[in-house]
This record gives C-alpha cells, sequence and structure tokens, in this order.
C-alpha cells in the first residue's frame, strides 16, 4: 500500500506515449480519454498519498515531473499537428525549463528547498488543461466555438508568464533581499 501513490503517478506517465500515439493517429476522442484518465490518476495518487500518509520524497519528485512530461507532450504534439501555436509550446516549455534551472540552481546556492506550487502555478497548470480538453474535445466531437480557443491560448501566455515572473521573483529577488538582511545583523 506504500507505494500506490508511486505507482499510480508511474502509470500516468506510461499514458504519455499513449497519447503521443494517439494524437500522432489523429485519434482525439481516445486522446481525449487518456487525458482525462491522466488527470483523475494526478487526483488520485495525491489524494492517496495525503490520506493515508504516504507522501514520499520520490513521490513529490515523481508527481511534478509526470505532469509537466504529460502537458509538455500534450502541447508539442499539438504544435505538430498545427491545433496551437508552436510559439505557445516554446513559452510553455521555457517557463517549465525556467523552474527545473532555478530550482538546480537554488539548490546549489542554498541547499535543498521544498517545492511547493504557488497558487499562480496552479492557476496556469489549470488553464494550460482547459486548452488542452477543449482542442481535443473540439476536435472528438467535431465543433468550433468562434475565438474560445484564442481566447484560451491567451489565458496560457499570460499565466504562464505570470507564474514563470513569480518563481524567478520568489527564488531570485526575495532570495537576496532576505540574504541581504540576514548578512546586515
Amino acid at each position: 500500500m506504500q507505494h500506490l501513490p508511486n505507482m499510480i503517478t508511474m502509470l500516468r506517465m506510461a499514458f504519455v506515449p499513449l497519447l503521443i500515439l494517439l494524437l500522432k493517429d489523429h485519434r482525439y476522442l481516445d486522446a481525449l480519454w487518456v487525458f482525462i484518465m491522466a488527470g483523475v490518476s494526478d487526483g488520485l495518487d495525491g489524494y492517496i498519498a495525503k490520506r493515508f500518509g504516504l507522501v514520499t520524497q520520490l513521490g513529490a519528485i515523481l508527481d511534478p515531473l509526470a505532469d509537466k512530461v504529460l502537458l509538455v507532450s500534450a502541447y508539442v504534439m499539438l504544435a505538430l499537428l498545427a491545433l496551437v501555436p508552436f510559439w505557445l509550446v516554446l513559452v510553455v516549455a521555457f517557463r517549465d525549463l525556467l523552474i527545473v534551472g532555478g530550482y538546480l540552481v537554488y539548490t546549489s546556492l542554498y541547499g535543498p528547498v521544498v517545492m511547493r506550487p504557488s497558487r499562480v502555478s496552479k492557476f496556469n497548470t489549470f488553464t494550460q488543461i482547459v486548452l488542452v480538453v477543449f482542442v481535443l474535445t473540439e476536435r472528438a466531437f467535431t465543433f468550433h466555438i468562434a475565438h474560445a480557443q484564442g481566447v484560451l491560448v491567451f489565458a496560457v501566455l499570460m499565466t504562464t508568464i505570470a507564474s514563470g515572473a513569480h518563481y524567478l521573483w520568489a527564488w531570485g529577488i526575495v532570495r537576496e533581499v532576505e540574504a541581504g538582511h540576514v548578512e546586515r545583523r
């Protein structure tokens, strides 16, 4: 039982190649279901880990990694299929690289840090998920809502920029200010 949340997280990672293949073959309804199952598994592993006290350091690393791999893979495939703008994929992926790089720099300079997603970051992830679900739903059920995707693309862009800026602020500027206060005492 103690490894169940991490096993569910690994299952979510296993969904990624399937999602990629389904998108490659334009099987949008199947891809939508796989994406939804991955989302449900994300909620389930977190619930089980917290509810039964099964939170592990490995899980704390694997869970956000699985989320990023799933979302970035979905965005890359949707861009390759010309369903979302390629530049949006660059922004989304660069933000994730910025966070990972910032984490590595921060931990090398200051030591271990507990990673907790900010509200801005959570909202960014939500908008990214909504865009993927919208695009897949639109393709799967062959309907089109004028300007809806454009609004969602703009929301993803703005929340991605805001989230990346927030992490820069929290890790860079705030840490430097805190370090300056400590040194002056």
